[in-house]
């Protein structure tokens, strides 16, 4: 019997704080699972023929956030697979429930510290622009925390290899679905 089939009926939504590598595991976590792999990011850039940071700048981050809702639900539209959502997507009403109604959603959550070191290292993040990546981080974890704690689970991920963190998100999602059933 394939023990990856129950996580292969719903798409697999990624939320967090940037830098906890939505997208890195979320690559590996597709491949693991034999699932295709969507980034919200890398769509909305697509659907608007313009990079994130061009979106933000220019049209604002209430249009992105629009513009990221439309995208998101028009993955969701499509068969199952792993998406990684921007660290904001979740933060907007309509795009949470979307993604709570028809996909299985996993908060990567990791030290902060550990992601100001990451995210510090990029020029490619619109909130970061002239700000210290810690503080961003905090700010950002306060409003945001309690909102991602909505997701159907939680993985604690730390300075550790990706495919540890697959390994934990697989695990997590096992054993949701199967209280799911219960």
């Amino acid at each position: 019997m394939d023990r990856y089939a129950p996580l292969r009926t719903r798409t697999i939504a990624l939320v967090g704080l940037m830098g906890v590598g939505k997208s890195s595991v979320g690559r590996r976590l597709a491949n693991a699972l034999e699932l295709p792999f969507r980034d919200a990011d890398a769509e909305v850039e697509a659907a608007a023929g313009r990079s994130i940071k061009e979106i933000f700048s220019e049209l604002g981050e209430a249009a992105f956030r629009d513009g990221e809702r439309r995208v998101i639900q028009r993955l969701l539209e499509e068969p199952p697979h792993v998406l990684a959502t921007g660290g904001g997507a979740f933060m907007n009403d309509d795009t949470r429930a979307l993604l709570k109604s028809q996909a299985l959603v996993v908060w990567l959550k990791a030290d902060l510290e550990l992601l100001a070191r990451r995210v510090g290292r990029k020029d490619t993040r619109p909130l970061l622009q002239d700000s210290d990546p810690l503080s961003v981080l905090k700010s950002q974890a306060e409003t945001r925390y309690p909102v991602y704690a909505q997701a159907h689970v939680t993985v604690e991920t730390g300075d550790t290899a990706h495919h540890v963190t697959v390994g934990q998100v697989i695990e997590a999602l096992t054993r949701y679905l199967e209280g799911d059933k219960a």
